[in-house]
């Protein structure tokens, strides 16, 4: 009787370790994946930045430079396309890594302030600035996914 009795605890302890180990594998395959996705998403978002930091510098120095109203209009249009490439990955990066979200935010609202500038020396700092907050996203992002 007491080989049955072990046996049988033998075989429960052995499904609930086995258990285990598949729930540990599947939450570790789980963090893997968000950890590959948030890498995408800021991969994405930077890019997004630098496409519209460039394309909104352009469209500023156009209109600084007194270009004309085919030029300009270029310009705003495609400023407004890469404006709206800014969007899905600063969602995806807030959503999959909040910590994460203020920088990312700060650096999309230093890129969209190149915006209006008043002569090209405020459209150079602010061009700067707007590096600066990637820069730092980076930098967040990098400590962040260190752990």
């Amino acid at each position: 009787m007491w080989s049955s009795v072990i046996a049988v605890a033998g075989t429960l302890l052995g499904g609930a370790f086995t258990a285990l180990l598949q729930s540990r594998r599947e939450r570790a395959a789980r963090a893997e994946r968000r950890a590959e996705a948030l890498r995408v998403a800021l991969g994405e978002l930077v890019a997004a930045l630098g496409d519209h930091r460039r394309a909104l510098w352009h469209r500023e120095d156009l209109r600084l430079s007194g270009a004309g109203p085919d030029a300009t209009e270029a310009a705003r249009a495609a400023s407004h396309a890469t404006r709206s490439a800014v969007t899905a990955p600063l969602v995806a990066v807030s959503v999959l890594e909040p910590s994460l979200a203020p920088a990312a935010r700060q650096a999309a609202l230093a890129a969209f302030g190149l915006r209006g500038a008043a002569d090209h020396t405020v459209l150079a700092a602010r061009r700067e600035a707007a590096i600066a907050a990637t820069d730092e996203l980076v930098a967040a992002a990098g400590r962040t996914m260190a752990w």
